[in-house]
């Protein structure tokens, strides 16, 4: 049976949950707070709920290798399903210690994963000598390290399940535009099946002011206004 939250969300969401443009304007929903909405780099619930109702059935088990502030799990645990959450610097009790790239967990046994992953070293997460987002998407090694990622979400994915993986581009004047998720979609293509890209709208974000729109416009780039959702299937 479906959670009144469910049902709810069917009737306010409607044409979201199939639609390839997702755009929630607010992080939460109803009166329960999911993850911490102060925390940096936070997930959209919205986000995370209609990949739940879209690959997973009561009982099934989620994964979230990067869990930041735990909003999976508490939405996981809403919608009756298992759920075990991991991040290299647990933020609440309930989120196990790991590092993505070695989980402690066995061969083929989850039915989603869900990961929103470092887009590169924009965000300050955490002072760990392993973390990935102190690596900069500049350099090779952030691909490759995230790749390592990508061949553990291969092991303990179940055949025929999915991986979904919430990503962004990155611009510095620097070094100019670099095109992160489709470096991510290219990676993923070697070990998955290809189901379909969703394009996520970022609202809320800090380059969403008078200051970063006047330096858009004075050296010709783009705000970056949106995230890609990669949906990827493990073939049997």
């Amino acid at each position: 049976m479906e959670t009144q939250i469910g049902i709810g969300l069917e009737r306010e969401l409607g044409i979201h949950q199939k639609n390839k443009l997702w755009d929630f304007p607010t992080q939460n929903y109803g009166n329960v707070q999911h993850g911490d909405n102060k925390y940096r780099g936070v997930t959209p619930v919205f986000v995370i709920w209609n990949l739940v109702q879209g690959y997973t059935q009561e009982g099934d088990l989620v994964i979230d290798p990067m869990c930041g502030s735990g909003t999976t799990i508490d939405v996981c645990k809403e919608e009756n399903r298992r759920v075990i959450g991991f991040d290299i610097v647990p933020y609440r009790g309930d989120i196990q210690q790991a590092d993505a790239r070695d989980l402690p967990l066995n061969n083929d046994i989850t039915d989603l994963i869900f990961i929103d992953s470092p887009y590169s070293d924009n965000i300050d997460y955490n002072q760990h000598p392993d973390n990935i987002g102190s690596i900069s998407c500049e350099k090779k090694e952030f691909f490759i390290e995230l790749e390592k990622v990508a061949k553990e979400l291969y092991r303990i994915l179940k055949p025929g399940k999915y991986v979904a993986w919430l990503i962004g581009d990155h611009w510095k004047k620097k070094s100019g535009f670099i095109p992160v998720g489709f470096k991510i979609y290219a990676m993923l293509e070697k070990y998955f099946k290809p189901v379909g890209i969703i394009v996520v709208t970022r609202h809320n974000q800090t380059s969403n002011t008078l200051l970063w729109h006047k330096r858009a416009k004075q050296y010709n780039f783009y705000l970056r206004g949106f995230k890609y959702l990669i949906i990827m299937q493990k073939q049997t």
